[in-house]
């Protein structure tokens, strides 16, 4: 039994009575709309190739769609990625920018997370090159420079509330993994811990280093903590280091991600924002926690 989902991005609404019709006019199932013009989910498809057909029928729409199974759709553990996932910017680009860099830091950035470079080289060489900055420049990045990713508060409150555990696991630092955790609701923050000398950073980062490895085994070991099935877990990312997560997890999505996540995950949101998550769930706008 599954369920196939079609999801557009609440700012832009493009989900319509005809386009979900003459989907499920292929497809077979029972329509139930969780949002009008956002989210509308197909019960039980009798097609084999429900996905395909509704891919067809969306080319060029900004709607995603994915088929997920009925069996354990609700999800007791959320395992996140930060950078370009539950915020909109990659904190080390940012850090770059202030000392007149980030063409070169996001070259390296975006090579690492196509999986392209050693993720520990890549980390180390981008640190270092930002050596001798001031703490209060950090603050001030945080503050004005970061913003929280659409949908992020709403995902992680809504699964709480429904007795999820929820743990953002950054290959970023715990400057802001800690601080963003905190606004967002999360229920633990797991990052990278960057180096000071006094008040300046001494361009190094302490071992050991927050990799894909740390995605993985922390999902992994939630599942044990919580006492669930793998198949009850959540994993969200968008970089090669998440794809280990991503791929193990009940339920991987690769949100906005890289291409060579996207090719690789079984759900990829490329429209839709961080609530999509929560309607790939089953959940009905009115369910949301804000």
């Amino acid at each position: 039994m599954s369920v196939l989902c079609l999801i557009a991005n609440p700012a832009e609404p493009a989900l319509d009575d005809k386009m979900v019709g003459a989907i499920q006019h292929e497809t077979g199932g029972e329509i139930n709309w969780l949002c009008q013009r956002i989210a509308c989910e197909i019960i039980s498809p009798k097609s084999a190739d429900a996905l395909a057909i509704a891919h067809q029928h969306l080319a060029g729409k900004p709607v995603d769609a994915a088929l997920v199974p009925l069996t354990h759709r609700r999800k007791r553990v959320l395992v996140a990625d930060m950078d370009s996932t539950m915020i909109d910017q990659e904190c080390i680009d940012e850090i770059a920018d202030a000392v007149g860099i980030k063409a070169e830091v996001a070259a390296i950035t975006a090579r690492a997370m196509n999986g392209e470079l050693d993720f520990h080289e890549a980390l180390r060489t981008r640190v270092a090159l930002v050596k001798g900055l001031e703490r209060k420049v950090l603050e001030e990045i945080r503050r004005e420079r970061i913003t929280l990713a659409s949908g992020g508060r709403a995902l992680v409150q809504t699964m709480k509330a429904y007795g999820a555990y929820t743990s953002l696991v950054s290959g970023g630092f715990t400057y802001f993994a800690d601080y963003y955790a905190k606004r967002i609701g999360f229920d633990e923050a797991i990052a990278n811990v960057l180096e000071f000398d006094g008040e300046k950073l001494t361009g190094t980062v302490a071992d050991p280093i927050v990799d894909k490895t740390t995605k993985l085994t922390r999902l992994q070991a939630l599942a044990v903590e919580q006492s669930v099935p793998m198949s009850m877990t959540l994993a969200v990312g968008d970089g090669a280091n998440d794809l280990d997560m991503i791929k193990a997890a009940g339920m991987g999505v690769a949100l906005h991600a890289k291409p060579v996540v996207a090719e690789q995950a079984a759900v990829r949101i490329d429209h839709g924002d961080l609530t999509a998550l929560l309607y790939l769930q089953g959940f009905e706008e009115d369910d949301f926690v804000r």
